[in-house]
């Protein structure tokens, strides 16, 4: 086993690039979705336009744009952690201390976890274990170990394995406790909620009627595949020998493979996010590759960064905004400057300004937490 080379990019180098992607992909949590789907219900037939099915989550098998901003979370995590490590490495730290600092931010994205889940209720018999944060904070730990101590030929073969052993167990075995001819890639009779019914009865999404659970354990191990491609693009994009140009154009081809294979996996092993099947991970793995491509071209490399500001602001502070609207009622600030204005405007009207006010309410949250500086980092 050995090191990563981190001889590569300068250290003090951070990418503008991932802060406003980052702002961009949590744009859509923190109320962009809403205002799109506002928009969309204005317009006759918006009700079931494409579009706004884009910003719903797909009930099963299937993608939509709300289906990616998970996982792209979870890439451009991973694409910075080449840059961190090398940065730790320069400053002579410690092998055993990287390792905690990688164990110690799982540990509190777990715990952040459990108090979105409602830990602070203090009612322990139904708490939800498992969530988004502990699967970015898991996901993490596990590719950055495989990260420190394996090749990156090593970590690609380490990677087809467990995509290929996930599809081989989910989509083949069925539940023990399904009903009699159920599909192994159905809600009832996959292998994946059986696990969690039997570790963590009674502590499972409630949304899946308890007996399923969309961040479960079993599913969070090909999320660590999402953050190892992560890591693999800040390898590359760290790389001193290769043009920019060179970069962004293997990105965008790499990103087109990607998507063909995932495409055509799927006709064995369905998208779906729920469960995280493999090729739903290739083909996601795809857009988030493409995406960040474009947006370090055009950050990064042609410097035009003043358009990504009000993204930067979000991207700062990805995990305050995650977890604040949680502590602090948006909500009803909204209703506070809102309430009457809309009150004078048919409901769809009524919705689309109200949501836009949200959003805007937010963001301006934000934007005071990045002028006095505070950031919330785990």
């Amino acid at each position: 086993m050995e090191t990563p080379k981190t001889t590569q990019q300068p250290q003090g180098v951070r990418l503008a690039s991932l802060d406003a992607l980052r702002g961009f992909d949590m744009l859509f949590i923190i109320g962009l979705a809403s205002v799109i789907a506002a928009i969309c219900r204005l317009v006759p037939g918006g009700e079931d336009s494409w579009l706004l099915h884009q910003m719903l989550h797909a009930d099963w098998h299937g993608l939509t744009h709300h289906d990616t901003i998970f996982p792209l979370f979870i890439f451009v995590a991973g694409i910075s952690y080449p840059f961190s490590y090398a940065k730790q490495l320069e400053k002579g730290v410690p092998r055993w201390k990287i390792y905690w600092k990688a164990l110690r931010r799982a540990l509190v994205l777990i715990l952040f976890g459990l108090i979105c889940n409602g830990l602070l209720k203090l009612q322990f018999a139904d708490l939800r274990y498992w969530s988004v944060l502990a699967r970015i904070g898991l996901a993490g730990l596990f590719a950055s170990i495989l990260f420190i101590n394996f090749k990156p030929w090593v970590r690609a073969v380490i990677a087809a394995v467990i995509l290929i052993g996930y599809w081989l167990l989910v989509g083949f075995v069925v539940a023990p406790d399904a009903p009699a001819g159920a599909d192994p890639l159905s809600l009832e009779g996959n292998i994946v909620g059986y696990v969690d019914r039997c570790l963590f009865p009674g502590h499972l999404y409630k949304g899946a009627g308890g007996i399923f659970d969309p961040e479960g354990l079993l599913s969070t191990l090909p999320a660590i595949v999402t953050a190892m491609l992560g890591m693999f693009t800040g390898e590359w994009v760290r790389r001193k020998d290769v043009s920019e140009q060179k970069k962004v154009l293997v990105m965008l081809a790499t990103a087109a493979a990607l998507l063909i294979v995932g495409l055509i996996w799927s006709h064995w092993f369905p998208l779906n996010k729920k469960l995280w099947t493999s090729s739903f991970l290739l083909v996601v793995g795809a857009y988030s590759l493409a995406l960040f491509a474009l947006f370090y071209w055009i950050i990064d490399v042609k410097g035009w960064k003043k358009w990504s500001f009000p993204l930067t602001v979000v991207g700062l502070n990805s995990i305050a905004i995650f977890m604040i609207p949680r502590v602090i009622n948006f909500k009803y600030a909204t209703d506070f400057f809102l309430e009457g204005l809309c009150g004078l405007m048919t409901p769809l009207w009524a919705r689309l300004v109200w949501w836009t006010g949200y959003l805007a309410l937010s963001w301006l949250f934000l934007y005071f937490l990045y002028k006095k500086k505070i950031f919330l980092k785990v």
